[in-house]
């Protein structure tokens, strides 16, 4: 059997499972054995896939028609072009939350510009809550390097899975110190009582928002990721409430609060932000044109 009738095989033993992306998950799991790529996948396709590689395939094949994600089997995640561990104690990044980064992005470069006349300006202060894998916290690190930037999360597991992407993907370029300061803490509890920024002039998140409820209806691959990360309580918004109530002590003066939702969710935190007091609230749309990220900022 050839590398590419493996293929195949695999993306149609998926199909017949009901799996939403057969062919991709069966090139991703394939690729992986071979300690190759999507490209070097192709092109060792007229090459004979040896006894022992197809074995492991088949592993990885069960393993996916069983409900475990192929992020999960593979233990890692592409996000904005970086490889992220992941494990089955932190969130799957999603390329909806890329649109959460991107905005980021776009916010904190127009801070900067709008301080471009200062002396000496400090650097801005961000704080990533609640950070699973660590994608958004090191992620706008590494593409904003003079970004100081704190990451928080009420799970020891998941920070330390998020510790071990900083180090893999950031450290490199840092001389061996650790670039983002890392926080055990539920929500705001702890922050300030641990070294770093007390105070940011952004904080985001991609918190927990799916209701209750809805939890037993979702994909059996993501109802293997941590309940913490997914649960919002009765209408997915508990948490999303206690962010935009807490932040405030937390922000400078006209500090920025931007959070990842569900579409159907936004307008109604968008009058919660209102009647909490922030202002030039903006909503966001994602690449499949839903509003996907809402943010505020808070001057009181």
């Amino acid at each position: 059997m050839t590398v590419g009738d493996a293929a195949i095989r695999g993306a149609a033993f998926l199909r017949a499972a009901g799996l939403a992306s057969p062919v991709l998950d069966a090139s991703l799991l394939l690729a992986d054995i071979l300690n190759t790529d999507k490209v070097g996948l192709i092109l060792a396709g007229p090459e004979p896939l040896v006894e022992d590689a197809y074995r492991r395939f088949e592993q990885s094949l069960e393993r996916r028609r069983a409900g475990e994600c192929a992020a999960y089997i593979l233990g890692r995640k592409e996000f904005r072009g970086l490889d992220f561990t992941v494990t089955t104690d932190v969130l799957v990044p999603r390329p909806d939350t890329e649109t959460l980064a991107e905005v980021a992005l776009s916010r904190i470069d127009e801070r900067t510009r709008t301080r471009a006349g200062v002396s000496s300006p400090a650097p801005l202060a961000l704080l990533d809550l609640g950070t699973g894998s660590g994608a958004l916290a090191v992620t706008l690190k590494h593409e904003r390097s003079a970004l100081r930037v704190c990451a928080s999360d009420i799970s020891g597991k998941a920070l330390e899975v998020a510790r071990k992407n900083a180090l893999k993907i950031l450290q490199p370029t840092t001389g061996g110190e650790l670039p983002i300061s890392f926080i055990e803490s539920d929500l705001f509890d702890r922050i300030g009582a641990s070294p770093g920024p007390v105070r940011f002039d952004f904080i985001i998140s991609n918190p927990p928002y799916v209701p209750t409820a809805v939890l037993v209806d979702l994909a059996p691959e993501v109802r293997r990721e941590p309940p913490l990360a997914l649960d919002g309580g009765k209408d997915g918004l508990d948490l999303i409430r206690r962010i935009i109530a807490e932040a405030p002590p937390f922000l400078c003066p006209g500090g920025t609060l931007l959070m990842e939702a569900d579409p159907d969710q936004i307008r109604t935190i968008a009058g919660i932000l209102e009647s909490r007091g922030y202002s030039d609230i903006q909503m966001y749309r994602d690449l499949a044109g839903q509003m996907r990220v809402i943010g505020g900022s808070y001057s009181a």
